[in-house]
């Protein structure tokens, strides 16, 4: 019997629905704020509102694509969190209220484990490969920057972190200092590929084991303007390129140097001779990083797991495909449940 899940994501700035059919993604439909760019970032207020405006016909553009009707849909996933509570709260509700007149199962996804469940998203032919349990998931994403060892489609540990802030937030950070328009990473990589990454360098804080820390860095970064723009003021636009080059090149290698490393602890500490690993979140979107992964996967053999584009930033699909993996365990939430901001336990 084939099953048809209803995801809804509402967790920052986009409205996104998707329809699945088992693990076999049907339709994935997002509608952007662009009224956030004239503030530099995301304004809560005025994204919650955005949501109220974008859910029902995101919903129904979702399930007109997938061709079928809302009396076929076996349930219904939503972000329940983390993010921000008052777009958590218009997907929730909405959630809530479909499932009650439907009178069908209702589904609480978390959202950084959809993230990584990502990965297990199916194309109509079933071709597309996906990593084998266990394997290591590099989530990296404005919020969070994490390496989580996954044994099972719910059974994650997370095993380092950052200890401050996120890598997606020095990329966003740095492009303001710059003075770059919002959102900030996205700029930050298409400069870069038109820059030296080798130009300037950065100092890297030196975190034991596999945590991160990003605070830093953006200091660095910071400061390194500031001087140099006391001697000229156009450095910035001058150098433009390099500096986007090189600030990317610095976060990519230290996100990888850590990953060599989790890589190199995992394998000695499990008797498998596993060499699976994967990304996850916004930050997968970035094409240094998925360059250097790339090289990675040639020069040390790992088999690597990067999600299409269309799934590295916040979308519908793959709280859908966690929902339906969620229905097949039968854990159903209540009408009782609420949303959270932060990330649980």
């Amino acid at each position: 019997m084939q099953h048809y899940i209803l995801g809804i994501e509402s967790s920052c700035d986009d409205t996104s629905a998707a329809i699945i059919r088992d693990d076999v993604i049907l339709s994935n439909i997002t509608a952007n704020q662009d009224v956030h760019r004239n503030f530099g970032g995301v304004v809560p207020e005025l994204a919650s509102r955005a949501h109220q405006q974008n859910i029902v016909p995101v919903i129904e553009t979702a399930i007109q694509k997938a061709n079928i009707g809302k009396n076929q849909l076996s349930a219904i996933a939503f972000t329940q969190g983390p993010g921000l509570l008052g777009s958590l709260l218009v997907g929730t509700s909405f959630a809530k209220a479909l499932s009650l007149g439907l009178n069908i199962p209702l589904i609480v996804v978390d959202h950084l484990q959809a993230h990584i469940l990502s990965h297990f998203i199916r194309n109509e032919d079933r071709t597309n490969p996906v990593p084998a349990f266990p394997f290591l998931c590099l989530t990296v994403s404005g919020g969070h920057t994490q390496f989580v060892w996954i044994r099972d489609y719910f059974d994650m540990e997370i095993i380092g972190q950052t200890i401050d802030d996120a890598a997606g937030e020095a990329f966003d950070k740095s492009a303001k200092i710059m003075g770059l328009p919002y959102p900030g990473g996205p700029m930050i990589d298409k400069l870069a590929q038109l820059g030296d990454p080798k130009r300037f360098t950065f100092s890297k804080p030196n975190i034991p084991g596999l945590n991160f820390s990003f605070s830093g860095l953006k200091t660095s970064f910071l400061y390194f303007l500031r001087d140099e723009l006391k001697k000229d003021p156009d450095f910035i636009e001058k150098h433009k390129n390099d500096l986007c080059a090189s600030i990317q090149a610095t976060i990519v290698e230290m996100l990888m140097s850590k990953l060599a490393l989790a890589m190199e602890q995992k394998r000695e500490a499990e008797t498998r001779g596993w060499a699976d690993v994967a990304i996850a979140g916004g930050v997968s979107a970035n094409s240094g990083l998925r360059k250097a992964l790339e090289q990675a996967r040639d020069q040390r053999g790992w088999n690597i797991f990067i999600p299409p584009l269309q799934y590295s930033t916040d979308n519908a699909a793959m709280i859908a495909v966690a929902g339906y993996f969620k229905f097949l365990k039968g854990d159903f939430g209540s009408q009782g449940v609420t949303a959270y901001a932060r990330a649980q336990g």
